[in-house]
């Protein structure tokens, strides 16, 4: 049956060598990353395209734009300034909007899809720092219990020197 010493031994020398492989992952990380070349092109067209269409259309100048063509559309086709090309149920409208909604929702979900995947490699990097600061401020723990552990030792022995001094001398003295 092991003893507490040798399974916290075990326990310790697992812990270091997680230490090891998450300071060489790092390691590798950083000289991957400063090994490319900056301007190396990092997303395709498509993903580029995705981006634009999603900022273009998440934004309020989007907003207020498409808000003001459809009033104006509205207007012109009850007002009848000009002939009525879109009449009251506004089909043509609803086609229109109906049409941009499904071109634009593909793009959007596209660009969601790809920060999502940048979001859980972040994540996953930051769990590795986490664990690694963890596993850091464990060792420096025990490194200081060890300390403790010696320095109380020394502190016993040197009680210890005294105490027989002190007997020693009271033995001498009549």
């Amino acid at each position: 049956m092991k003893t507490f010493s040798a399974i916290s031994h075990e326990i310790y020398e697992r812990e270091k060598q997680l230490l090891a492989k998450l300071r060489d992952t790092g390691r590798a990380r950083r000289e991957a990353a400063a090994s490319a070349p900056p301007d190396a092109p990092q997303l395709t067209l498509g993903q580029r395209v995705a981006d634009r269409v999603a900022a273009a259309m998440g934004s309020w100048t989007f907003i207020i734009i498409q808000s003001f063509i459809l009033l104006v559309w509205i207007i012109l086709n009850i007002v009848a300034y000009m002939d009525h090309w879109d009449p009251y149920p506004f089909i043509l409208l609803n086609l229109a909007l109906s049409f941009q909604a499904a071109y634009a929702a593909p793009f959007i979900m596209m660009s969601q899809n790809r920060q999502q995947e940048i979001d859980r490699q972040a994540a996953t990097s930051d769990c590795q720092v986490n664990i690694k600061a963890e596993l850091e401020i464990e060792l420096l723990h025990q490194k200081i219990d060890e300390l403790r552990q010696t320095e109380v030792l020394h502190l016993t022995e040197v009680v210890h020197q005294l105490v027989d001094m002190l007997q020693k001398a009271e033995s001498r003295a009549p």
